[in-house]
């Protein structure tokens, strides 16, 4: 039975017929009777049950993933009926071709008419992506508008600079891509204004910003600050239990009322009470938020700040733990405090830097714990607890150099530093060179029962081939030592020790009139005393050093001789300016008790040389037999001044040297011979790099005319 719901359905389906002479037909849709009234429906076909429209469809896959399926070929339908959900065809702009019907869809042109449409797309790669350059144009050059920045009412508070420093006009220059950015930059730089206006207590301060557009395509910024007036300390309460000594956090917090609530001035002080109670006994203290009432009335205001000082505490054990160099005992060695006293923050930042100075660890800290436990005086015991990562502890070590008289010469090194825990380190030395070969054993153990002392056992056998005597010599020495490092450089150094030497020399004999070979053992007691003031242990600018070194011997050839030998030396360092340092030297040894040929040659006095006086050979200076050979003294006397210009990583030294070496024992101002020359310097982390020239001023026959000394350091 025909339905009257289908018929709009058909109706939209089918294309609207065409009147005649092309003109479009009225729709049907929109079709009225004359009278206004929409036509009867025309019956078009029947309603499709839901059963079967069900049953028609095609199941679906549950895989969301799959394919789509092609859609099946329409099927042909008989003339002059309706196909469901069929689009609508076009309209025609003429009349019906011949052989088709209404509703059928119009075949393609023939591609065969347009021989260009059939031909296929040419690769996109062959295409041409560079944009076509039109001459007398340039479109490279963007756009770009310049302005100018004027501030005012920051200077009248002095806080200008950092307005400049902190402006994001000024940060990249005066020019901008656009105007909004420039607008941007305005609103931020105004924003700037009214933080510095209150981090300085201006706290009704206002900024506005201004742009404006001037003659000639620039543009003006104004920021027009008005800081209003400044708002001071009223009161100042500390919310804190009570502390030992009374009101520790209020002598430790420099604020007065009165002062201007300054940003900085407030934290300083509020950082400096985080700093000085750990140094006073308060590890655990917490500085909390402050609070700062303002009052526009009376433009003051009330601060107030809660201090959780934690326990007042006093040091007690150790605890250690990761990747051990040594065990928690040892670091109590290092410790420059006793348990019981009163906790000091300074003192674990000493224990800190005294473990880095072991050179064993890769990373290492160190923080207190609360144990709970309250000692006689009231304190709580607090525990350190280190935590150590330990680094490589073997260490491949060279240095060479080379001077004028001894030549080329090289050492090197292979240490462990933690062979024989705690710091007990093995070293195995060698040298070679032009005059000196030889190699050594050490045993050190730093920090040994006590802190930066150092015990070191040294058996050693050198070849030595001087111009003075050649010496083929077995040494076994020890010595306990508190020295100077380039991390901890320490005022005042000592060291003392034995030495057990055998060595063969050969020298000139006055007696038999020729070169002479013989044996000699000498055993000695050296000591050591220093005092250093200066900046730096490499390169010092300033301040001085003394140095004093005594040795009681007893030579043994035939018969046992006593003997004393001294040397004391003094360095000062005066800086003229922030690149100019005066740096000068002095120095004074003597040998009395015995004579000098019955000294052993290499216990005798020389000088010359890159750590002597320059501008001579090494050992040329003093008395010489009858070959011409330098054959040493008892006494000796040296002095040297030089200039060091620094710029950047680089120096000049221009110096002057003098000395001399004496047959007696005790030295004296004649005969002194001058050296004089120039040096260059590069400066690195671990000290300067030198290379000295010098000359022998009123040079005699023999003497070399220039001597040039490398080596790692200053001269002196």
């Amino acid at each position: 039975m025909p339905s009257a719901l289908a018929a709009p359905v058909a109706q939209l389906s089918s294309p609207p017929a065409t009147a005649a002479g092309g003109a479009p037909a009225a729709d049907p849709v929109d079709a009225r009777t004359q009278d206004g009234q929409a036509p009867a429906a025309q019956p078009q076909g029947d309603i499709v049950p839901e059963a079967e429209f069900d049953s028609s469809l095609p199941p679906l896959s549950g895989d969301i993933d799959a394919p789509l399926e092609a859609m099946p070929p329409a099927t042909p339908s008989a003339p002059g009926s309706a196909q469901p959900n069929a689009p609508a065809a076009a309209p025609a702009t003429g009349a019906p071709q011949a052989g088709t019907t209404v509703g059928e869809a119009i075949p393609d042109a023939p591609l065969a008419e347009e021989p260009e449409l059939a031909q296929p797309l040419p690769p996109i790669a062959t295409f041409d992506a560079n944009p076509v350059e039109v001459a007398g144009v340039d479109d490279k050059a963007g756009t770009e508008i310049r302005y100018k920045v004027a501030v005012n009412g920051l200077d009248e508070i002095d806080t200008l600079g950092r307005f400049d420093s902190l402006s994001s006009l000024k940060k990249d220059g005066t020019k901008a891509a656009n105007a909004a950015m420039i607008s941007a930059r305005a609103k931020e730089d105004e924003q700037l204004a009214v933080r510095i206006l209150h981090a300085e207590g201006y706290y009704d301060g206002t900024a506005v910003s201004t742009v404006e557009q001037r003659e000639g395509g620039s543009v003006q910024v104004t920021i027009n600050a008005t800081p209003g007036p400044q708002y001071k300390l009223a009161s100042i309460k500390v919310d804190a239990a009570p502390t030992t000594p009374p009101n520790l956090v209020e002598k430790e917090l420099p604020l007065k009322v009165g002062e201007p609530i300054i940003a900085e001035r407030v934290q300083a002080a509020e950082a400096n009470v985080s700093l000085k109670l750990p140094q006073q006994g308060y590890p655990f203290v917490k500085v909390g938020e402050r609070d700062i009432l303002l009052d526009e009335q009376t433009v003051t205001g009330d601060y107030t700040l809660p201090v959780d000082t934690g326990p007042r505490s006093s040091f007690g054990g150790y605890t250690t733990d990761g990747k051990l160099a040594f065990d928690a005992e040892h670091v109590g060695v290092l410790a420059r405090f006793e348990r019981g006293q009163l906790y000091d923050t300074r003192k674990v930042d000493d224990l800190r830097d005294a473990l880095v100075g072991t050179g064993l660890f890769s990373s290492v800290s160190v923080e207190p714990k609360r144990t709970g436990q309250i000692a006689p005086d009231g304190t709580e015991i607090v525990d350190l607890a280190v935590h150590q990562t330990a680094g490589p502890a073997r260490t491949l070590a060279a240095e060479a150099g080379y001077g004028t008289g001894q030549g080329f010469r090289l050492e090197g090194s292979w240490t462990h530093r933690n062979l024989f825990p705690p710091e007990g380190a093995l070293i195995i030395a060698g040298v070679g060179g032009t005059q000196e070969q030889g190699l050594s054993a050490t045993f050190r153990r730093q920090n040994a029962g006590q802190r930066d002392r150092t015990v070191s056992l040294t058996a050693s056998a050198n070849h030595s081939n001087y111009e003075a005597y050649e010496a083929f010599t077995g040494t076994l020495a020890g010595k306990i030592s508190y020295d100077s490092t380039p991390i901890w450089q320490k005022r005042f150094t000592y060291a003392y020790g034995f030495e057990l030497t055998g060595t063969n020399e050969d020298v000139w004999s006055f007696e038999k009139n020729k070169r002479d070979r013989g044996t000699y053992f000498v055993a000695a007691l050296p000591l050591f005393g220093g005092f250093d003031t200066s900046d730096d242990l490499l390169n010092p600018t300033k301040g001085f050093r003394l140095k004093l070194n005594a040795s009681p011997e007893t030579s043994v050839r035939g018969n046992v001789k006593p003997y004393g030998r001294f040397m004391v030396e003094g360095t000062a360092y005066y800086p003229v300016s922030d690149s100019i340092v005066l740096a000068g030297r002095a120095r004074a040894g003597s040998i009395a008790g015995v004579a000098r040929d019955d000294l052993a040659p290499s216990r005798r006095y020389y000088a010359g040389g890159g750590g002597s006086v320059r501008g001579f050979g090494y050992q040329e200076l003093g008395p010489r037999d009858p070959e011409g050979d330098p054959i040493g003294g008892r006494s000796l006397n040296e002095f040297a001044i030089e200039a060091r210009y620094r710029f950047g990583n680089f120096g000049i030294v221009p110096f002057l040297d003098a000395g001399q070496v004496y047959e007696g024992s005790l030295p004296d101002a004649s005969n002194l011979r001058f050296g004089a020359g120039i040096g260059g310097r590069f400066y690195t982390n671990f000290g300067p790099l030198r290379v000295d020239v010098a000359t022998p001023l009123k040079r005699r026959e023999g003497e070399s005319k220039v001597a040039l000394y490398i080596s790692i350091g200053q001269a002196f």
